[in-house]
Formats: structure tokens, sequence, C-alpha cells
């Protein structure tokens, strides 16, 4: 991939007038007035597949946030009494247990529910980690209550040495394993489908049309999924494309930006096809359906997304790979204490010296380093305006060196604004936005409403509107203080045999709208439009720029627009008028060149690279599948808010550094001390000093986790310290 700009060809299934600057729709500003319907938000009512129970496996995550919640209350409750009555628990606090026979068999009976219950998803979890010869936290949490549990029976029944009675040490482990995993999972929790967000974008019903026996068309109305290929459909003002076709009678407005990431409303007529999940705008559609279910586009993009959030799911977990390292050093560790006791004739040594480093080896601390530390970094990222949804990515983020921003509704407002005006001699500046804007206001097109709100923000008064009319991909007309007004695109020039004002050349060159207003037929003036770009932006890609990350743009408007976008924020490589499919790609190609690349977006376009990308970040405030798709959210639509997202993964991760080294180090020194390598020279660490220091371990753990509080990240004023190196 070259540096620079890159244009990408538009895909033949889709029609290349979306990716030319200044033909079709993008000039042609016919409006209609649709009650209830507002330009972008037309598709709004469309949510009947929502609850689709399709992709059921999405809610794994939740199930387990509420196993382990409850299992770790009833557990709770269970430990107190069991280490409370623990003989040996007793003794390390200098107690006495009352002098019953049933007080002794307390801590071996519900120890042992605790075992069974409470100890379930870690055996299980051991048994799958054997099953495919991968030891990691869950095998070495196994092997530790196992051991306890058989060597406390074994005590409590007077089999092996009482020193072996763990009971206490059983249960505080339990408990402090489904403590951290309960906090794991809620950290993994995904609060959205993507793919059900996805099938959202389909209407519930379309409306498809045949003939009758008496040879009369007769409409019925019925679900996507019983569309036919050469179905004819009809589409409705503000209605949304049930299925991919072309039309076949009628022209409108189509809103492509949730599927193609074009800012702008296309102009569709007879022949052009239609893609799913797109809207008409302004006039009602006649189309005959090419393509239907999984052959659809929307289709298409679903199983991108599930292809990348899949094989992105594989990445080993950093805490796991520690687990298993510890694994085979805890049982080297024990077989090379029992030969070596064994050896020098001690058997009885033997046994206590193995059973005690097998369960002091229990990684306590080492199951909550992580997830202590990613709870609190995603509660300290909440108040910042960040939603972490996957752990990885806020890993992964601190080796970002590529920044992937789309353009519509992350970098610009994803609507348009007046960017530009020019009048003819005699006419202000103010009078042409004021006499604009009264014929506009009777509109609900996005073009309209801009224009409506730059005279609002200047503060003029609109005169009364009369004998208002609309003509799609011509433009408005009305009686104005008792002379006619129109405002419109190119063709509105052709029917009066008018020639555009010299300044609209180059609004076109840069990629804006242009609107001319025609006063009695005679051009009056010009008003050029564009997405707004956020003021937000130019901070953010110079603060970027200043970490040494790279910037680069992608978007599906033109190659004009995208110029123009670029050139303004400074941004020296861009990839314009990219498809979907073409999007997931370029992070792809990004990704080959060595680039850990971010990814962010706001809409279903972005949705396949968004999962590809390393760390997708979505912005809030688009749309439902951008935001399942990705592993971080920015519930606003301030682009700067990247820079908090790599500060706190660079804080979290040396966090995470020191917390594994802690927990792991304790278990490099605990067990040989337990194994007793001391022992030539008179020590051998007890079994209830190993078991003080574990809990210790544990509570260092826990403080340095809270450590990550002080960090701080955006602001209220919308300062974002930058982050260090």
């Amino acid at each position: 991939m070259s540096s620079g700009h890159q244009i990408h060809p538009p895909v033949e299934q889709l029609d290349q007038s979306t990716h030319q600057a200044h033909d079709g729709a993008d000039q042609q500003h016919g409006h209609s007035q649709h009650p209830g319907h507002s330009g972008h938000g037309g598709h709004t009512g469309h949510r009947g597949h929502q609850g689709d129970t399709g992709h059921a496996g999405h809610g794994g995550h939740g199930d387990h946030v509420g196993q382990f919640r409850r299992l770790f209350w009833v557990m709770l409750l269970f430990a107190v009494p069991v280490v409370g009555a623990s003989g040996m628990f007793a003794d390390l606090l200098g107690y006495r247990l009352p002098d019953l026979v049933w007080v002794g068999w307390i801590s071996p009976v519900l120890g042992t529910v605790m075992y069974v219950v409470g100890g379930r998803p870690f055996l299980t979890g051991a048994i799958s980690e054997l099953r495919s010869r991968r030891p990691g936290m869950m095998l070495l949490i196994g092997l530790a209550i196992t051991v306890a549990f058989v060597a406390s029976w074994g005590a409590s029944l007077g089999l092996l040495d009482h020193q072996l009675d763990f009971w206490w040490e059983l249960a505080l482990l339990i408990v402090i394993m489904l403590l951290g995993h309960w906090i794991e999972m809620r950290s993994l929790a995904r609060t959205t489908s993507a793919l059900d967000s996805l099938a959202a974008l389909l209407p519930d019903e379309a409306e498809r049309v045949r003939a009758g026996a008496d040879g009369r068309e007769r409409i019925d109305t019925v679900g996507p999924d019983d569309l036919e290929v050469d179905d004819l459909v009809i589409i409705r003002p503000g209605g949304a494309v049930p299925a991919d076709g072309r039309i076949v009678d009628g022209a409108a407005e189509l809103d492509e930006s949730m599927i193609t990431g074009e800012s702008r409303t296309v102009r569709r007529e007879v022949g052009d096809p239609v893609v799913a999940g797109t809207v008409a705008t302004d006039s009602g559609l006649r189309i005959k359906i090419t393509a239907t279910g999984e052959e659809t586009t929307l289709a298409g993009i679903r199983r991108l997304v599930s292809d990348a959030q899949n094989s992105s799911s594989r990445a080993q977990r950093l805490a796991d790979r520690a687990a298993g390292w510890l694994f085979w050093f805890a049982l080297g560790a024990g077989v090379i204490t029992a030969i070596v006791w064994t050896v020098i004739g001690l058997p009885d040594e033997a046994v206590i010296r193995t059973i005690t480093v097998l369960v002091i080896a229990c990684p306590h601390a080492l199951g909550l380093a992580i997830p202590l530390v990613v709870s609190i970094a995603t509660e300290q990222a909440a108040r910042a305006g960040v939603l972490i949804k996957d752990r990885l990515a806020l890993e992964s983020m601190r080796r970002v060196d590529t920044v992937l921003f789309d353009k519509t509704g992350t970098l610009t407002k994803g609507e348009p604004a007046v960017t530009a005006i020019a009048t003819v001699e005699g006419v202000t500046e103010n009078e042409l936005l004021k006499i604009a804007a009264a014929v506009e206001s009777a509109s609900e097109h996005p073009l309209a409403r801009a224009i409506v709100r730059t005279a609002q923000d200047r503060g003029l008064e609109l005169p009364a509107v009369r004998d208002f009319t609309s003509a799609p991909a011509v433009g408005v007309d009305a009686s104005v203080e008792g002379r006619r007004i129109r405002v419109g695109g190119p063709r509105l020039l052709e029917q009066v045999a008018a020639d555009e004002l010299a300044p609209a050349a180059d609004w076109h060159d840069r990629g804006d709208t242009v609107l001319h207003v025609l006063r009695d037929d005679r051009v009056v003036g010009a008003i050029g439009m564009a997405d707004e770009i956020r003021t937000e932006s130019r901070q953010a890609i110079a603060a970027l720029g200043g970490q040494g990350v790279q910037v680069v743009m992608i978007t599906g408007d033109a190659e004009p627009v995208a110029r123009s976008v670029a050139g303004e924020l400074g941004i020296e490589r861009f990839y314009a008028g990219v498809r979907p499919e073409d999007k997931s790609g370029t992070v792809a190609d990004l990704q080959r060149e060595g680039r850990t690349v971010a990814m962010v977006g706001d809409g279903v376009n972005d949705a396949p690279a968004l999962a590809r990308a390393d760390v997708g970040i979505a912005i809030g405030a688009g749309t439902d599948v951008a935001i399942a798709s990705a592993g971080v959210i920015l519930a606003g639509s301030d682009p700067r808010t990247v820079l908090s997202v790599i500060r706190l993964s660079r804080a979290s991760y040396r966090k995470m550094k020191q917390n594994l080294w802690w927990a792991a180090g304790y278990n490099l020194i605990s067990v040989p001390l337990a194994a007793g390598v001391l022992a030539p020279i008179g020590f051998v660490l007890p079994m209830s000093v190993g078991a003080i220091l574990m809990s210790l371990s544990t509570v260092i753990v826990a403080l340095n986790a809270q450590l990550l509080r002080r960090l701080t990240l955006l602001t209220r004023s919308g300062r974002v310290p930058l982050p260090r190196a």
C-alpha cells in the first residue's frame, strides 16, 4: 500500500454513481414533505428484527456473569463457617473451638459442598484444558483445590498429618477465584449483538406486488424472508429496502450511509441497483428483487463481521499463559519435592511438603491480577465517556501505531452544513440566506435543514411562504414576499437555461454540494454545503501525530470530498470511495505493512473493519452494529477521546505487568521455600506462614490495582492529558 491517498474502485454490484462527486443526487436538491421523516432518520422505525434469537451464542458472557455472581455469594456464606470451624485456622489465630463432635465435621461437610458446587467451573475448565493439552489458570486452580480437598479429608479422617487440614484454605481459594472470575466475566460481557443489529436494519414487512386472477395487481404484506428473486416490491417514501434489487419504476434519493458510508443521499432511478437496508428518503419506488437472504450485501457484511470477531477471539490471555507456566513449575516442584524427601528417608515429610507445595502454588493473587485492573480501568474509562467491551482491545491499544478514522460521523458530524455563500451584485449574503431558508423551511431534506439552521444561527427572521412545491431531482419552489423563489441543483438551472455562479466551480472541485437560488427565474446566489468537520478532529489528529501515531482517513465519499477534508485536517494518507468489504481489506493491508491498527467508525459499513482491526473503536452516537463490533466504544462523538484510550491502555498494562510479576513472584519464591530448599540450613516454610503470605500477596495486588484510579483521562473541559511514550 503506498503512502499518500489511494482511490478504491467501486464494486460492480452497486451503482458507480455512488462514488461520483457531483453527478446524480449529490446535486439534485429535490425534496418532498413527509411528516415524521427527517433525512437520515427515516429508517429508525425499522427495528423489527432486534429481538431475533438466531445468534444466541452472543449471550454466553452474560450467562457466565450471573453464574459466577450467584456462586460467589453462596460460597461466601458457606466459607464463613468452614473457615471459622477449621482447627488449623483456629490455631493460627489463637482461639479454641468448642469441644463438640459435630463441630469437627462442619468444615469437612460444608467444605465438600464448596468443592463440588463452587469448584465445579474450575474443575470443568481443568478437564477441558487437559483434553486440549493446554494447561492454564483453570488447571492450576483445579489441581490446588483437588489436592487441598483430598489432603483435608485425609487429615480429618486421621489418615494424614493434621498439618494437612486445608479446609479453610480450600474455602478461601474457591471464594477468591469465584470473585476474580465474576469480575472477569463482567468485564467481558457484551451488551449488544452485532449480528442482530445488522438484521435490525431490515424492515418488519415488505409489500409484494403480484398479478391476481383477474389480471389486476394484488399487494401482499410479507416478511423479508418470504421474498424471492424476481418478486416486485413497493418501497414507500421513508421506507427501507427489504432485499437487494433493481428499480423498475420511480426515482428517489436513497440514504445509503449505513451501508456505503456516503454522507449524502444518492439519486437512484429506473435501472439502478438498490441495497437491502437503505432508505428511500423522498419518493416511492418499485423494485425487482435480485438477491435475498444470505446473498444480499447486508448478509455479506454480517459474514465479514462474524468471521473477524471469531478470528480475533482466539488470542491467548496473558494471565492464562502465566498460569500455564506456573502449572508446570508447581508440578515439577511437587515431583522434585516428593523424590528428594523420600530419598533422604523422610516419606511422611515428603507427603506433607509435596501437598503443601501444590496448594501454595495456586494463583490466589494471579486470579485477581488482571480482572481487578480491567474492572478499575473500565470504571475509569466510563467516567471519561469510554466503554471498554473487550479487555484484549484495551491491552492492544498501547501498541497502536496507526489510527484509521472513518470520515463520516467520526471526523465530521455526518450532516451537511453551509460552507460558502456567493451572491450577485446588489444582494447580500443575509438577504440570500433569508429567502432560501424561508422556502427550505417547508422541506424535511437534510440540505434544507442545514440552510434553515444557518439562517437561525445568524438570527434572521424568515418571511412567510406561500404555494410551496417540491420537484424531486430539481428543487423547491415557493412565493416569498410576492416573488417566486426557487432553490435547487443543476437541473433547476437547466430548466431556466441559466448559468451557475463562477465560485460554484471551485466548490465542486473540493466536493461540496451546490444549490443555486433563483428569484423570478434569475440566479441571485449560490450556497455551498458539505459534511461539517468537527472542531475536535483537528486537535485529535495533531495530538496523535505528536505521539508518533499515523492518522489515516477512510471514507465512502468521492475523492474530491475526501481530499478536501484530509487537506483541512492535515491528514496525508486517505482512502476514498471505499465499499464496506474494501474497508475491512484496507485494515488487513495496513496490518500486512506491519502496523498495529485501531479503526474508529460509527456506521454499519465500518463494522467489518472495526472487527478486523487490532482495536475497534466505535463512536457511541453511531449505529448499534458498529458499537457491537468494536472492543472500545466512545460514548460521545469527540475523536480526542482516542487519546484517553491510549493513555488508559498504557497505564493499565503497567499495572497488569506489576500485578502479574508480584503474583507470579510470590509463587516463584514461596514454592521452593515450602518444598524445603532451605531445609539444610534449618528453615522450612510453615504452611500457616505460606497461607498468610498468600493472602498478603492478594491484598498487595488489589491495592496496586486501586492506584489506577489516580489516572486523569478526558476532563469536563475536553482536555486530554497526553499519554506517556
